[in-house]
Order: structure tokens, then sequence, then C-alpha cells
């Protein structure tokens, strides 16, 4: 029997019925001698967050979604506690027995929860790309001067963060993301314009949610990672490069000013990065797959064709000018792929909403949280705008 380990993590996880929610259960449950749930909290599955309780005994319970929430009233196991709403992420995010807080909350409503929870001296393990992208520099800054760390478990900055394994930025010559093209990444423009809501789920590698599935296709995913390894590593965004690699085996590099370069390797599965971001600076052995490279046969790399796919320059762009705009380049994206699953937009469409929000927006520097808040709001409507001026537009024509 394996005993209790002195390192043993004592996790709060927020997103917990997602993927990566339930990837992060997985690995729990595998490595139950080095990490342990005592909070977990999803949006509005209220059912499938009960069961998980019940599978590794927990009982800090929340569901953000208000109205939702309200219909499970009365029904949690015996000896939870059932919170509530943005109030019962914070609580959660400040457990005082945590020291670890895992956000895979999708969207902006993981921000608030991160920052509470380096407050309140916990570590943070990332998933969210918002958190970074809306708010990188308040984040770090606030990790930094609470001495906590903050741990990426997207698995191309953990990728990226096990390369460097503690060296410092000024030995990088560039971060080198790996993108597997999604499913259209030999399109033409004229094909795109063609491509449908179902034709955009349909991923070649990662089984994902609908948002984040579309932004793999359109290269957003890859857009916002670039925003976010600029602020995970404290290095300019111009260093930071995207190659396409379809396979999805190497999930990222890092090439250093001497030459060469390190790469990190395994099957697409997220419990790796889980696993890395929980047990660091350590490795425990599991049992997910190796890798057999006599079955890999072949390694493909190809430049992202940036011409037809301008996710990337828009968000160099954003990253580039810092302050809201970032924001602003994440809630108008948000907006546009919510148009384009119900048929309001063109695939091409949410490229060109986004470009537009950006072009409209009045760049704040350095801002205050209220101020990227209302920037993020502020995109929201403009895009909301956009779509309905391209929709009426498309319907007269």
């Amino acid at each position: 029997m394996i005993s209790e380990s002195p390192h043993k993590r004592r996790v709060v996880l927020l997103g917990s019925t997602g993927s990566i929610g339930e990837s992060a259960l997985r690995v729990a449950k595998e490595i139950s001698h080095r990490m342990k749930i005592v909070g977990l909290a999803a949006g509005t599955n209220g059912a499938r967050l009960f069961e998980q309780a019940a599978e590794v005994g927990c009982c800090e319970l929340c569901i953000g979604d208000v109205q939702k929430a309200k219909s499970f009233t009365g029904l949690a196991p015996d000896g939870c506690t059932l919170r509530q709403g943005p109030e019962g992420l914070l609580e959660l995010a400040t457990l005082p027995e945590a020291d670890l807080v895992l956000i895979a909350i999708v969207g902006t409503a993981g921000l608030a929860p991160a920052l509470a929870a380096i407050e309140a001296g916990k570590d943070i393990a990332v998933a969210s790309k918002e958190i970074l992208v809306m708010a990188g520099e308040q984040v770090m800054n606030a990790a930094m001067r609470r001495r906590v760390q903050v741990l990426p478990v997207d698995s191309e900055h953990n990728a990226i963060f096990q390369c460097l394994n503690g060296r410092d930025a000024s030995s990088v010559k560039r971060l080198i993301l790996t993108a597997s093209g999604g499913p259209f990444r030999k399109f033409s423009a004229e094909e795109l314009k063609k491509v449908t809501p179902a034709m955009a789920l349909r991923h070649p590698t990662w089984n994902m949610g609908r948002k984040i599935s579309v932004d793999s296709a359109t290269l957003f995913n890859k857009g916002l990672e670039m925003i976010e390894a600029r602020w995970l590593f404290d290095i300019g965004i111009e260093r930071v490069d995207v190659v396409v690699h379809p396979q999805s085996i190497i999930h990222s590099m890092v090439e250093f000013f001497d030459g060469s370069i390190l790469a990190q390797m395994s099957h697409s599965d997220m419990a790796f990065p889980i696993q890395y971001a929980v047990t660091w600076p350590e490795r425990i052995s599991n049992s997910l797959p190796a890798l057999d490279f006599a079955l890999l046969a072949r390694l493909d790399f190809e430049k992202p064709r940036r011409e037809v796919f301008p996710a990337l320059d828009l968000a160099t762009h954003a990253g580039t000018t810092g302050g809201t705009l970032p924001a602003v380049l994440n809630a108008a994206n948000e907006i546009a792929v919510a148009a384009f699953l119900s048929n309001q937009l063109s695939f091409p469409g949410i490229w060109h909403v986004v470009e537009e929000v950006i072009n409209d927006h009045q760049t704040i520097f350095h801002p205050c949280l209220d101020e990227i808040i209302d920037a993020d709001r502020w995109a929201r409507r403009r895009a909301a705008e956009r779509v309905s001026q391209k929709s009426a537009h498309q319907a007269s024509v």
C-alpha cells in the first residue's frame, strides 16, 4: 500500500464537469497518494457534480450558475456544503485547507477566483486561457507579490514549462507553440467561406468543447496561447512563434540562443500536464501510455498560413499593444464564435468581427481589474452590434 506523501496537494477544482475537470479527477484517482480533491465547482451540471463528490469523497461544492443551483437545493449528498454563484466560487478558491486551485472554467468567470486564490496564498494551476489573456499583468504581479506559483495546465504551456525547467527567459531565443492546424489547415480562403458549424466541431486530434473546437479551427486558440505565454514566461510576444504539427505529439518547444531546441512529447492526453502541475517539481509514475517511436513513423511540421488564418496576426497585435486590448480580442472572439455556431455569422466572419472590434477600441494601458471587466463588456456589446450588421447585410443580399 502506498503511504500518503508529505507533498500531497490538496486541490480545489473549478470547472469539474468539463473535459479538463474530468481529466483532473482521473488523475486524482490515479495518484491519490499525491492529490486530494477538497473542493469541486461546476457551472450548471449539478447531477454530475454530486456524482464526482461521491467518487472522490469531497463535500465542499459549488454550482456557478445561480438559477441552476436553485434547482439542486437540498439535493447535495449528506454532509456536503453546496455554494452557488460567483461568491461561492470565491469561497471555494480560498478554502483554508487547499494549497492549489486548478481553474478549468471556460470564459471570464475564472478570473476573480484566480486572483482571490493568489491573495489567499494558494498556488494556481491555469487551464483557462482567458485568465492570463485578459489580466496577465495583474495575475503575474499578484503571484510575484504573494510568492505563489502560477502553473500552466494547457498542454502547450505545460510543455514549455517543462522545457524551461527553471531557466530564465534571457536564455531563450523563441518559444515555439505547436498547433494541430485544425480540420481546415489545407482549405483555401474560398473553401473557408463554406465551412459550417458541424464541420468546425470535428477536430482531428482532440475531443473538446464547442467553443474551443472552433477556436482551434480559426487558430484563435493559438493566438490566445501566444498572449498567455508572453505573461507566463515573461517574454516579449515577438519571441513567441507557432508551427503547425498535425500529429500533436510534440506539444511545444523552446529554442535557446545557442541554437539548441528542447521539445516535450507525449500522447494527446490532458492527464499528462495536469499530473505534472500537481506533482511539480517532482515526477511520479502512472498508467498513462508511453510513446512508441516505431509506431509514430513520422512527425510533420508546417508554417501556419497567416494570410488565410489571420487570428495569429490579430493576437500578435493585441499582445504587443497590451493593456485592455487582449481582453477585447478575447471577448469579441467569444461573441463571434457563438454567432457562427448559431448560423448568424460565416466562418471567416469570426476574424472580421474581431478585427473590427479591436480597431474600434481605445486601449487603456496598465488597467485595473474594473477597467478590464469594463473593456470585456464593451467588446461584447460592440461585437454583437457588428454581428447584427453583418447578418442584416447578408439577409438583404
